[in-house]
């Protein structure tokens, strides 16, 4: 058994004389790594907010689709700082006041300041749901929300005028 340890060990050694060997012939040949580019350079980027954000947010619109309840909420960024992964939690209460179910939606991302955003929160359908109530949060920090009448969402579709030909 020794004898077989003992070939091992010396191919095992070959091996590792012949690994370094090469690597030194590399560095006496001046192989050298390619030059690091800056990823960043000429680009502004401004940190995410840390601590309490400021969203504004409208009336949630709430309808059943088939068994899901899908819960609609316009939210802007009225912070001065680009905020991480806006989370609503929306829990639904029976009327006992006793947590039937709940769901939660989410902007993966920087919500940047000024910037107008869908959340959606879909939650299964419970006949007992009565009562519900909202929770913003984001990665780094609380949320402080203040609900607005109307926000204009930039990316909506526009409405053709009235009285505009229909292209067909």
């Amino acid at each position: 058994m020794t004898r077989a340890q003992n070939v091992f060990g010396a191919a095992l050694a070959g091996v590792v004389v012949a690994l370094v060997g090469s690597g030194i012939d590399l560095a006496a040949q001046g192989a050298t790594a390619p030059p690091m580019k800056q990823v960043l350079a000429g680009k502004k980027f401004t940190p995410p907010l840390k601590g309490e954000a400021v969203i504004e947010f409208t009336k949630p619109v709430t309808k059943r689709e088939k068994n899901m309840v899908v819960t609609r909420i316009l939210v802007r960024n009225a912070s001065v700082g680009p905020v991480p992964r806006l989370t609503v939690s929306e829990t639904w209460y029976d009327k006992a006041g006793t947590v039937v179910t709940g769901g939660k939606g989410t902007i993966n991302g920087l919500l940047q300041p000024g910037e107008v955003q869908t959340v959606v929160i879909e939650t299964p359908f419970n006949p007992a749901m009565n009562a519900n109530n909202y929770n913003f949060s984001h990665a780094n920090g609380t949320v402080k929300p203040a609900r607005v009448e109307k926000l204009e969402d930039p990316n909506a579709p526009t409405p053709p005028a009235k009285g505009a030909a229909r292209k067909r």
